[in-house]
């Protein structure tokens, strides 16, 4: 699968608007398209930030629905948004354990590493991580986007709530810090949200 991730900072106080209107209006344009697998919509309120993530069958799905999202963006961010990032990503793993609920807890770590060393970290994390992740109670799902062509990557792993997302920081820097040594990758970012809506159908 491809997905498309929009990354949003704001003003805390009108985040809720955003998230009203992605989840409804949000996805139902995005239903309408051709090749839609999924998305999810995740909030930090206390520092005004909001990630929204749409899944897609294909590359060609994903471009596609890009001229449409990128034209209604704007006004379902406002008056939230004050920067937009938007970047895409092939899904490299995705291992769902259970269905992620509203008021868990996504943690993003993010990567950098060399483009030749794709296939590297994606067999890594698939063989070495994901068992590791296996063992953290309340484990919902794990992903691993990457783009290819700048060296990027996004680690995902969604808890059924936030305890269990706090308790697993520890066990899970652990598998990070032996992960990104197997992988050659450098993590540069660490990210946790709530959960607001995620469903994805995997393959």
């Amino acid at each position: 699968m491809f997905v498309r991730t929009v990354f949003v900072t704001g003003d805390p106080a009108k985040v809720d608007t955003a998230i009203r209107a992605l989840n409804s209006q949000g996805r139902e344009l995005l239903e309408e398209r051709p090749g839609y697998r999924g998305a999810g919509i995740f909030v930090d309120r206390e520092l005004g930030k909001l990630l929204a993530a749409s899944w897609w069958e294909s590359e060609d799905a994903r471009r596609n629905s890009d001229e449409v999202m990128r034209e209604r963006r704007g006004a379902l961010l406002e008056p939230f948004a004050a920067t937009t990032a938007v970047e895409n990503y092939e899904a490299a793993v995705f291992h769902q354990v259970r269905q992620p609920e509203a008021g868990g807890g996504l943690r993003i770590t993010r990567l950098e590493f060399d483009p030749m060393d794709a296939d590297l970290l994606a067999e890594t994390f698939r063989a070495s991580v994901v068992p590791r992740l296996d063992t953290l109670s309340g484990l919902a799902r794990a992903v691993l986007l990457v783009d290819r062509e700048r060296g990027r990557g996004l680690v995902g792993t969604t808890f059924t709530d936030r305890g269990s997302l706090v308790a697993s920081r520890g066990p899970q820097a652990s598998a990070r810090h032996e992960g990104a040594a197997k992988a050659h990758v450098t993590v540069i970012g660490l990210e946790e949200f709530e959960v607001v809506y995620a469903d994805v159908r995997g393959n």
